[in-house]
């Protein structure tokens, strides 16, 4: 049987497309996800990107919920160092009221953002440091069972939304094990710790009233196309587009050629964002299904969690269902 296959929808505005147009895509894709058999469609919080519309990431997930019906919804996830508790026990709980069953809560402790918007966002530097309190305060609320004397979650309280710890680091692994809840990689741009962190977090797990045995989401690219030369060019753009948007970040205004995108990539720097997209697959649908089988394999997932990378939206929704197929979702 193959692995389960859930998505990473990173609501990207391409170039000439306004967030309503990235917004209108995101729903597109769920619906697309929900008849072809994906587990779950999740959503990040990033913050000050131009390109990455998914910054109200609650918001976001109640509006594809209510034009969607099965596919389970959540974030991948909520920046709990941004946020109170309360409030988002509040959100999700929201959330999981109006679509019973079908919401995550995915909690990761980066800022998603730059310095300057940290301190725009009133965040204070050493709330990091309180992530693994504050995961345990948010999901006392989300039982019924707040920490804080006389302060009930409302909506919230008693709904139980499942927990899941995001990271990229040996951190997020031994968390997830200390306190039973699943653990979702980010192998998809952060590759790096990958099986040394599920190895931890699978060797040090403890039971939960949520979860009895470790399981393990890990994140991984595709871009499935009819043509195998079709889906590398769409994976050289999508490349070179995150190569534009780190390079952005110096003097406004400046232009890249793709000729100095891909010089820029041989350098040092370049190769280290180029290592970022390392679990990568773009390919015919009967390679994209043999890379993610070895995939799920070597990195031990019990689940992945894809991120099409399509920069046009028609070639995404394909991938999505060409994978699909590929992986038999239908029959999972």
């Amino acid at each position: 049987m193959s692995t389960p296959l859930s998505i990473l929808d990173l609501a990207p505005i391409a170039p000439g497309e306004t967030v309503r147009d990235s917004i209108a895509n995101s729903v597109a894709l769920a619906q697309t996800a929900e008849r072809a058999g994906y587990r779950r469609v999740w959503y990040a919080e990033h913050h000050n990107m131009p390109t990455i519309a998914s910054s109200a990431t609650s918001i976001l997930i109640g509006h594809v919920a209510a034009q969607t019906s099965t596919i389970r919804l959540g974030s991948g996830g909520i920046m709990l160092p941004n946020h109170a508790p309360l409030t988002i026990a509040e959100q999700f709980g929201t959330l999981a009221s109006l679509y019973p069953d079908r919401i995550d809560l995915g909690l990761g402790r980066a800022p998603g953002s730059d310095q300057e918007t940290m301190r725009a966002m009133r965040r204070d530097n050493a709330s990091s440091d309180r992530f693994p309190e504050d995961v345990l305060e948010l999901q006392a609320f989300l039982a019924g069972e707040s920490r804080i004397p006389g302060v009930q979650a409302v909506p919230g309280a008693g709904t139980n939304v499942p927990l899941y710890i995001l990271g990229s680091s040996l951190f997020g692994a031994q968390l997830a094990a200390l306190f039973g809840l699943p653990y979702a990689f980010a192998s998809h741009f952060s590759p790096d710790a990958l099986h040394e962190a599920v190895a931890i977090y699978r060797r040090d797990f403890k039971p939960s009233a949520q979860l009895d045995e470790p399981y393990v989401l890990a994140g991984v690219n595709v871009i499935a196309a009819d043509d195998e030369t079709d889906a590398r060019q769409q994976l050289a753009i999508t490349r070179r587009a995150r190569v534009r948007g780190m390079l952005s970040r110096g003097p406004a205004g400046t232009e890249y050629s793709d000729e100095q995108v891909d010089a820029f990539l041989t350098t040092p720097s370049g190769r280290g964002i180029a290592n970022m997209m390392r679990y990568s697959v773009a390919s015919t649908p009967d390679e994209v299904r043999s890379y993610l089988d070895d995939f799920a394999a070597s990195a031990h997932a019990d689940e992945l969690i894809v991120a099409h990378q399509s920069q046009n939206i028609a070639d995404r929704l394909h991938s999505v269902e060409l994978t699909a197929g590929a992986m038999q979702l239908a029959s999972v």
